[in-house]
């Protein structure tokens, strides 16, 4: 029978079978007027916790034997308001949202400031039976490892915020700019939520004509319109039980907003040209690079909807804001475009690598992940050196090419033509089919980019109709 929790201030137990870190915290915690034990593996932890118990643990995830999340789920059984801050020198999305599930406080990514570490002991201690709120039934297999990569502060604070919303149903609005990946966000807080099971399903109100718009959302019934040859289903009934992301929700037209705050406030709506009122339960995901804010008081946006939809608010960093994960999102890309296209995985000279960090990335993760995809289509050898990146990218920071005038076309053709000559001096045979899907879907991807998703004036810079890049989409396998 477990026995009851001391509440004596100040008590703080550190279980981590590194040496160094235990010296460490019991240092900089006992400074800070904490009375401080330190374990080297978490079984005597478990040992002692049923007689008597702390106010608050911290405890690395990777020791030999019990592990902190197990350790972290058990002592959240035997006492639920005892807070535990779990250490992880694996600080990405799968480690913080793992700790979550199994009961931590908070998480903290090793290397850490001996300040910051301190600072949240002390509101852990300070919480005392808040911990219980924090809390899912999630079970930790439910844990999927996304795209979403970074070991900076601005993203441990995503992280976290993944983390702790990810199990409520909470409309969540996510902010950022373009490029920063905040569909990854929304897919994240779907997989590691009580929904994972169901749909997911996601439609950009930039994309979508006005006048399609209600039709996507709500769907119509056989013969509502000119072409509505049969019932359709709409995004809302798709994602029944899941979740519904709405990227770019500050385009959504003025009917369309009418309607959606209906549906949030009454959980039901009608098919477009419907009699009969159809009743739905979907997680509702919302998305912008604009400051709704703004458009509120423009009048271009509902103020009622406007606060309905933003509960809650996470940002997603620029990358600009999150250079030091620069390096590591490149391995990623590299790895990823390496198994996609084929050839060799390549790596970065230092060189090449400082210099990336120093440049401003307007369109962020996007514009890294193109240059990776380029860089293994289009550089020569395995190690990638600064005259064997894109153009574009061969300056610093806001400065042109020498020679060139501001905004002169690059010499594009001569680097394809280079390309093509060593693929047919390496023996390479029908280098077309290898070029040519490549090059349409950089050219395709450039043009949405430019029109914020919008097809149709994506397709009309391209000189296509609508429906050939729809074709290509699919045949290319772009979202």
């Amino acid at each position: 029978m477990a026995g009851k929790r001391a509440r004596r201030g100040g008590r703080v137990w550190v279980v981590d079978d590194d040496q160094a870190i235990r010296w460490v915290l019991d240092r900089a915690l006992a400074d800070a007027g904490f009375k401080v034990e330190c374990f080297g593996a978490a079984s005597p932890v478990l040992e002692r916790v049923r007689d008597t118990a702390p106010d608050a643990v911290v405890a690395d995830i990777r020791m030999p034997g019990i592990d902190g999340l197990e350790l972290t789920a058990t002592l959240a059984d035997i006492h639920p308001d005892l807070p535990v801050i779990v250490m992880t020198a694996h600080s990405d999305l799968e480690s913080a949202v793992s700790a979550y599930q199994s009961g931590a406080f908070e998480y903290l990514a090793k290397p850490f400031d001996v300040d910051d570490a301190v600072d949240k002991v002390r509101r852990a201690v300070l919480a005392g039976s808040a911990t219980g709120e924090q809390r899912g039934d999630v079970p930790a297999a439910a844990v999927v490892v996304g795209d979403i990569v970074g070991r900076g502060p601005a993203m441990q604070d995503l992280f976290r915020a993944i983390g702790r919303l990810a199990r409520s149903n909470i409309t969540v609005m996510i902010e950022g700019a373009s490029g920063t990946g905040k569909e990854l966000v929304a897919r994240a807080l779907h997989r590691h939520g009580s929904r994972a099971g169901k749909a997911f399903v996601a439609l950009n109100m930039a994309a979508i004509p006005a006048d399609l718009i209600e039709s996507e959302l709500f769907g119509h019934e056989r013969g509502a319109f000119t072409g509505a040859r049969e019932q359709r289903l709409g995004r809302f009934e798709q994602a029944h039980g899941g979740t519904l992301f709405l990227d770019e929700i500050g385009d959504m037209p003025a009917e369309a907003q009418t309607r959606l705050l209906r549906v949030l406030a009454e959980g039901e709506f009608y098919r477009v040209g419907g009699r009969e009122s159809v009743r739905v339960d979907a997680r509702v995901i919302t998305a912008t690079h604009r400051d709704l804010g703004i458009l509120v008081a423009e009048g271009r946006f509902r103020e009622d909807l406007y606060h309905r939809l933003n509960v809650i608010r996470v940002r997603v960093p620029t990358l600009a804001e999150r250079r030091g994960d620069i390096a590591l999102l490149a391995e990623h890309f590299l790895a990823k475009a390496a198994r996609t296209f084929g050839g060799e995985r390549k790596v970065l000279h230092p060189d090449v690598l400082a210099h990336l960090q120093s440049l401003d990335w307007p369109g962020n993760v996007r514009q890294l992940e193109n240059a990776c995809n380029w860089l293994t289509v289009m550089a020569p050898g395995r190690e990638v050196h600064i005259g064997d990146l894109p153009p574009d990218l061969r300056q610093p920071a806001g400065q042109t090419p020498p020679g060139a005038e501001p905004g002169a076309d690059d010499d594009w053709p001569a680097l394809l033509g280079d390309w093509a000559r060593r693929k047919l001096k390496g023996g390479s045979r029908r280098i077309l089919e290898e070029a040519t899907p490549t090059f349409e879907a950089t050219m395709i991807r450039a043009a949405l980019e430019h029109t914020g998703g919008r097809k149709r004036d994506a397709a009309s810079l391209l000189g296509w109709g609508r429906n050939t890049l729809t074709r290509k989409l699919s045949e290319l396998d772009l979202s």
